[in-house]
């Protein structure tokens, strides 16, 4: 199987993604999205944008790698009737089945940043976009002191190093690599705009059982206590995730957990 494939049907990413909605509703509202657009969400999970994107009326198709999160994205969508949004089997890598310039907008929040051979996502992007069109991306950042770049960092420091020839994920969160990707691609430096911004994170339940609901669902951290575990060192993982999620999160009710995390949000027109 695709090792990419594996990792995110290995867990349940919906039971994260349930703490990122209204985050996603937030950002898809920055987004301009108007009932005449044709919008690819790729990366999609179970519809965390793609479903608020929908809801304003833009005719959606998502695509991620992970059969259980396309089957979870469409009982979502059939459950409020959107019968405007679709969710389908596809790797950001490939997408030969969509043709050229065939959509409005191109929407990947913390989806194809994690696709192997960038390059190759930067073009197959740019190919699907119409002239005139946009692609946006929410990419972690490399290094950066908040939640999830923070929870990568912990976790990677714990598993076997990665293949020869492999190209971190995030690299999509350095804008010179960013430019030099879409360059690649056909698109002018002067049409990739960068802003920092953040989202969220909302559970309703505290930081502790939040770290395990990493540890059960969240494909990278599984791979990290499963690593951590052979090493005797499972319980130090645990303990370094939950002095994270202690020391991040900002909510004063000790069974909710609130914690934000700095993303680059990149925008290309096409």
């Amino acid at each position: 199987m695709n090792p990419n494939k594996a990792l995110w049907e290995k867990g349940d990413f919906t039971q994260i993604a349930q703490t990122m909605r209204e985050s996603g509703e937030r950002l898809v509202a920055k987004l301009g999205v108007t009932p005449d657009l044709n919008i690819l969400d790729l990366g999609c999970g179970d519809g965390t944008t793609a479903i608020p994107e929908a809801r304003l009326g833009a005719t959606v198709l998502g695509v991620d790698i992970a059969t259980n999160l396309v089957e979870a994205g469409n009982r979502r969508a059939k459950a409020e009737g959107l019968t405007n949004c679709t969710f389908q089997e596809g790797d950001a890598i490939d997408l030969h089945p969509l043709q050229d310039q065939s959509f409005d907008l191109v929407v990947s929040v913390f989806g194809a940043m994690f696709a192997p051979k960038p390059l190759e996502v930067a073009r197959e992007m740019v190919r699907v976009t119409r002239p005139g069109g946009r692609i946006v991306m929410g990419n972690w950042i490399p290094g950066d002191p908040t939640l999830v770049a923070q929870i990568l960092k912990i976790s990677s420091a714990y598993t076997p190093p990665p293949p020869e020839g492999f190209v971190s994920p995030m690299l999509w969160g350095v804008e010179s690599h960013v430019i030099e990707r879409f360059e690649s691609a056909g698109v002018a430096k002067e049409n990739i705009t960068f802003s920092k911004e953040t989202i969220t994170f909302n559970a309703p339940y505290s930081p502790s059982e939040y770290v395990s609901r990493f540890k059960n669902y969240y494909g990278p951290v599984m791979n990290a206590f499963e690593a951590a575990e052979k090493q005797g060192k499972a319980q130090e993982l645990q303990q370094e995730l939950e002095v994270l999620f202690d020391s991040q999160n900002k909510s004063l009710d000790s069974n909710h957990t609130s914690i934000d995390a700095t993303f680059l949000r990149v925008t290309v027109t096409r």
